[in-house]
């Protein structure tokens, strides 16, 4: 496979690391929710959003990959906000069929 020069030099697949790292927070929340540990399972979730949002921040744009939808600014905002309410939900939630 050949390298990319204009992205560095760089194997390509380090462009989808991070939305790699992401979605493995994901799948480890999903895991959860099918062990009916479903507020445990959002909280990753939640976390995942959160991760998402500190990559953005940390990354430049072509670094970013699949994580950079937006602008810098925006995708923070809306990945930490959803990040947070995620979890804030997960953990206030009383009640109902699966309640652990």
């Amino acid at each position: 496979m050949s390298v990319n020069p204009q992205r560095g030099g760089k194997h390509p697949a380090l462009v989808h690391l991070p939305f790699g790292l992401v979605m493995t927070v994901v799948v480890v929340g999903l895991v959860r929710v099918v062990q009916y540990y479903w507020r445990e399972g959002t909280v990753w979730i939640g976390l995942a959003l959160l991760l998402a949002a500190g990559l953005r921040v940390l990354l430049r744009d072509e670094q970013a990959g699949l994580i950079a939808i937006r602008s810098r600014a925006v995708d923070v905002l809306l990945y930490g906000a959803f990040g947070v309410l995620v979890i804030a939900v997960a953990l206030t939630i009383e009640g109902g069929p699966l309640n652990r």
